[in-house]
């Protein structure tokens, strides 16, 4: 028995329902010769913002139970950079190329947008959606500062929307009160799809020394441990039918985790931390998932997609 795993993310189509997650995979070359790249689904880059940034000081990642954190501070070669050093390469892979991009400001977000979907069309594509992060916890300005007031958030989106004709994501903070709310804002302003979660805002505390694990004290906490929270916030958002498909992001590690994505109503996911600790992570979580489906009687991957039951 064969197990398609092709699956429709709005106007995209994918060859699996997993894709790498921005922040974890570099701009995929770091990653050439260390798993196949044409068999993802699809990979999500670095955060790209207008110009290049430095990101914040060390000590800027820490090991914790079941995951880490980060504070990495949205370190990238800003959009030329991107266009003229990364997108080449990227445009040649054969997979799906979803570019995540932020600003500091309001006009920044529409000026990356814009600059990125004019990059793609000098390079005859390569860029087959965008991914607007409006939930990163660890930048000064821009990120989560637009996505926690739904209306602020919307208008952001909006605007980005009339800049891009690419397909835009939009990355939600799990880091508020009421995501539905904050979700069906951005979809009323032209989101296409909705990744979630994002990183939660987190510290550790080296008790020897009596200091933050972090130079900036609080970062964004990802891996295993965060895996829950992010069913929960999915699930919540899929069962308010706002009809956009979902991507699922948090602690997946397995091809079962996937399954477990898929059933509480996300379309596809991103691998994320797994690929610090397995660079073939998202591959092997791929042929887990395959494996899954036979086991299960399962022709189609999609088939799992928003079939949770009740107890």
């Amino acid at each position: 028995m064969s197990v398609d795993l092709r699956t429709q993310v709005g106007t995209l189509s994918l060859t699996s329902p997993i894709l790498t997650a921005s922040g974890t995979f570099g701009y995929a070359r770091e990653f050439e010769g260390l798993t196949d790249l044409s068999r993802l689904g699809g990979i999500a880059t670095k955060g790209i913002s207008p110009r290049p940034r430095f990101g914040n000081p060390s000590p800027r990642i820490c090991e914790t139970a079941s995951g880490m954190l980060n504070s990495i501070g949205l370190e990238n070669v800003g959009v030329e950079g991107f266009a003229n050093e990364k997108l080449p390469f990227l445009a040649k892979l054969g997979t799906r190329i979803v570019v995540n991009f932020f600003g500091e400001t309001f006009d920044e977000y529409v000026d990356c947008a814009a600059g990125l979907t004019a990059a793609a069309r000098r390079h005859g594509g390569g860029i087959d959606a965008l991914e607007m992060n409006i939930s990163c916890p660890n930048i000064k300005k821009g990120g989560v500062e637009f996505g926690t007031d739904p209306k602020v958030a919307g208008d952001l989106v909006r605007a980005c929307r009339a800049a891009t004709d690419l397909p835009l994501w939009v990355k939600l903070t799990p880091n508020v009160a009421d995501l539905v709310t904050l979700a069906r804002a951005v979809v009323e302003a032209g989101a296409d799809c909705l990744s979630i979660i994002n990183t939660i805002t987190a510290m550790g505390v080296n008790a020897r020394t009596r200091r933050p694990r972090l130079a900036t004290t609080f970062g964004g906490l990802s891996g295993p441990a965060i895996k829950p929270v992010a069913l929960r916030m999915v699930h919540q958002v899929a069962r308010a039918g706002l009809g956009v498909p979902i991507c699922g992001i948090g602690g997946i590690a397995s091809g079962e985790d996937v399954a477990e994505f898929l059933v509480a109503g996300a379309t596809c996911v991103q691998v994320g931390t797994m690929n610090f600790v397995d660079p073939d992570a998202a591959n092997r979580v791929r042929d887990e998932l395959e494996a899954f489906c036979m086991e299960e009687g399962l022709a189609r991957a999609a088939d799992l997609v928003g079939t949770l039951r009740p107890c």
